[in-house]
């Protein structure tokens, strides 16, 4: 048989060898070139809600879990937890909109000062515009909420600065911005304190270039305080929880994602030291069929943790990783005769290199 650009292709390349013939439970999208996460390395992670739910898998998987905002001595762990301590690495709250990454570290290293603040809540505290939740019961003055600002900086730089790997997850594309300045806010005014004037706050959405930019340009600055850095990029595969724009939340969800992915994709290129890690592919494929999500249809269940876990360790730490399960291979024939009155010139790829 005369060959092609099929011929002689790893199986990863064909769907129905490395996902046809495997439980979905044990289907392996991992990246072929990667760096090892060693037992001693310092493991960070930053952005979306999935990203705590990454960040608790590695501390059980017994990874060296990072955290420069530790909890203080005798404190509780209910305490610790409502003032996310260990959340994240530190205690900058979620990042789901790429230009907080870059923005985090030009606050963190003075290079943007914020005109904003503080935001006054209905019970008269106050909090920090761009981590509003990390403390419950908020501060009693603004000067409180800048100098615990200050602090919590100091530590963000220390993070950047010594840090092994770095676990991203991008979440959404929607954001909020202070428009004197466009300083990025993790919440819309009005949710967790401050009050909305569409004078003063706008909603953005951005694009896949906006988004490549600021991944690019983050990472630019990360490696300028510590070159020998790895970063891990992931998509959150949590549907957002609400649209500001003008259509039907599942629509702005896939432009979300789909924005997200194709740029997490690009920023991973051409440097060994950004990997894209597929947890997003891994949860939302149609071969779960839906089985990794919850009875909302958006929150992660255990089992879908387990598998990117799984797999995570497969990549980055094979001396820690499972075997994957295994099932007998699936008789292909009756799928070709099922097709057959559909038209599909790609079936021509598998029979032409059988």
């Amino acid at each position: 048989m005369a060959s092609n650009p099929y011929t002689g292709l790893p199986a990863e390349r064909f769907w129905r060898k490395v996902v046809t013939n495997v439980p979905p439970f044990a289907v392996n999208p991992h990246p072929r070139e990667t760096f090892a996460i060693a037992r001693t390395d310092k493991v960070a992670t930053g952005g979306s809600c999935f990203a705590q739910r990454v960040a608790e898998a590695l501390r059980e998987a017994g990874f060296n879990y990072y955290l420069t905002e530790a909890p203080a001595p005798g404190m509780s762990g209910n305490e610790a937890n409502a003032r996310q301590f260990g959340t994240f690495s530190a205690r900058y709250g979620n990042l789901y909109y790429t230009r907080q990454f870059v923005q985090l570290f030009d606050r963190a290293y003075g290079r943007f000062e914020p005109e904003l603040k503080a935001w006054l809540r209905e019970d008269g505290r106050y909090v920090d515009p761009f981590r509003p939740t990390v403390e419950p019961d908020g501060f009693a003055t603004e000067a409180e909420v800048i100098a615990a600002r200050d602090a919590h900086l100091a530590e963000v730089r220390r993070l950047f600065e010594t840090l092994d790997v770095f676990v991203l997850t991008l979440g959404l594309t929607e954001g909020w911005r202070w428009r004197a300045d466009g300083a990025a806010l993790p919440l819309a005014p009005g949710v967790a304190g401050g009050t909305f004037d569409p004078d003063l706050y706008e909603c953005v959405n951005a694009g896949a270039a906006e988004v490549l930019g600021d991944l690019r340009g983050f990472l630019d600055r990360l490696w300028s305080v510590n070159p020998a850095a790895r970063v891990i990029f992931t998509v959150s595969p949590v549907p957002m929880i609400a649209t500001y724009m003008d259509r039907h939340v599942m629509e702005s969800n896939s432009y979300s994602k789909s924005v997200l992915r194709v740029a997490a994709g690009e920023v991973c290129t051409g440097d060994p030291r950004a990997v894209y890690f597929p947890a997003y592919d891994i949860v939302t494929s149609n071969v779960n069929a839906g089985r990794y999500y919850n009875d909302d249809q958006r929150t992660i269940n255990d089992a879908g943790v387990r598998h990117v876990m799984r797999l995570f360790l497969q990549t980055f730490a094979k001396d820690r990783a499972a075997p994957a399960p295994v099932q007998a291979a699936a008789d292909i024939t009756a799928e070709f005769e099922g097709s057959a009155g559909v038209i599909c010139d790609e079936e021509q790829i598998e029979r032409s290199v059988a």
